[in-house]
């Protein structure tokens, strides 16, 4: 088995990945390419539970590795510093996912790809990226995605990057096998319960493939309009970017100079324009902070030393030479019982709804009503329904 390493790979200038941003905004792809790529934790323990992942698929699936290796590579994997148990867990899922597929959905063993490059340049230039987990098999490709975050849920419904590395797959296996249709899957434990997926056939996938290719050809010559909105989340750009700065502080153009008070027509075109200027300004800061500790000049501002906190040189021994001078162990600690999500990452999913919500001991409580978008996917909040619900 070769060596697996995800953090040195290639990435395309129109990515999979990237593409519900740059099939939005066109310009965007040209300028992130001017920017360097960012690094961080997050992304750091994706990488990690991705080659867990496939470390453990290729084993099951394609080569023949001993035990020994396995659990060498695996110990190899949990020195990690970003490993964490819960994690591994995130990988599993996945992994079981990909393995339930393999026997459930083919009459035969299907042909499998791990981790494997595909190309989509017939739609988008140069496009290129790394499905996780392929399967072929009789008249059905199944293509699965892992996605370890927990910050934003990522819809399978129509999602480009999914379609993107169908496109490739298919390209792979064309001539070999008679695919007519596509099950596209994702795998988000941390927000879904449940695999999210899409089943769509060739024909409609390559009307779609027809419909974006003009637009990723503007991508690739950065040409067209720069367009803020939710995909400019993880941008290169979007700290710095002048339409969002210009949106954001033309925000105040359209409170008129008649009445003193501005009427809810133009309350719900404030917020849209305004949409993201609390973490855009956050991430700003953060931006600007790094520069000034990189030795850069922000005029007007500088980096201090923030409230500094208290910490025990060794806990043990602190702790030790209080009960020593008489000081009595129960103010030393105190005892709190664990939150239901706590619970369910200790007992495990399926132990905790055993134990826990099938007797009735937990129950969701409805959440607490929020401001979002029209297009916001989720059932407009409705007061009766909700007095009806705690009526219960």
């Amino acid at each position: 088995m070769t060596e697996i390493s995800h953090a040195e790979r290639e990435h395309a200038l129109l990515s999979a990945s990237s593409a519900h941003r740059w099939l939005v905004c066109t310009p965007s792809a040209r300028l992130e390419e001017t920017l360097p790529e960012r690094r961080s934790s997050y992304a750091d323990a994706g990488r990690l539970a991705h080659e867990m992942a496939e470390l453990k698929l290729r084993k099951y699936y394609t080569d023949p590795i001993g035990p020994r290796k396995f659990a060498n590579l695996m110990k190899q994997f949990r020195e990690s510093e970003h490993y964490t148990p819960e994690l591994e867990k995130i990988a599993d899922t996945f992994v079981e996912y990909c393995k339930a597929v393999g026997t459930q959905a083919f009459s035969a063993s299907p042909y499998v790809m791990i981790e494997s490059r595909v190309d989509y340049s017939h739609v988008a230039p140069g496009g290129f990226g790394t499905a996780d987990f392929v399967a072929v098999g009789d008249d059905l490709m199944i293509v699965v995605d892992l996605k370890t975050g927990q910050g934003k849920p990522v819809s399978v419904q129509g999602n480009p990057q999914m379609r993107l590395y169908a496109l490739g797959a298919l390209r792979l296996v064309a001539g070999i096998f008679p695919v007519s249709r596509v099950r596209m899957a994702i795998i988000q434990p941390k927000v879904y319960d449940e695999p999210q997926e899409e089943e769509i056939t060739v024909e409609e996938l390559e009307r779609w493939a027809a419909e974006i290719a003009p637009i990723a050809q503007r991508a690739w010559n950065g040409e067209g309009e720069y367009v803020v909105g939710e995909h400019c989340q993880f941008c290169r750009a979007r700290e710095r970017c002048r339409a969002r700065i210009e949106q954001y502080f033309g925000a105040a153009e359209l409170a008129p100079h008649k009445p003193s008070i501005i009427g809810w027509d133009e309350v719900g075109e404030v917020l849209r324009k305004a949409e993201g200027i609390v973490s855009w300004y956050n991430d700003l800061k953060e931006l600007a902070l790094s520069h000034i500790l990189d030795g850069g000049e922000v005029p007007g501002w500088k980096a201090v030393e923030g409230r500094s906190s208290r910490v025990y040189t060794d806990l043990d021994k602190a702790f030790e030479a209080l009960k020593a001078a008489g000081i009595d162990e129960a103010i030393l600690y105190e005892r709190r019982p664990l939150t239901p999500a706590q619970l369910e990452k200790a007992l495990g999913k399926e132990q905790y709804r055993d134990l826990l919500e099938v007797p009735g001991h937990v129950v969701k409580e409805p959440g607490k009503p929020t401001l979002v978008p029209e297009s916001d996917k989720r059932p407009a909040y409705s007061k009766a329904a909700a007095v009806f619900a705690d009526a219960q």
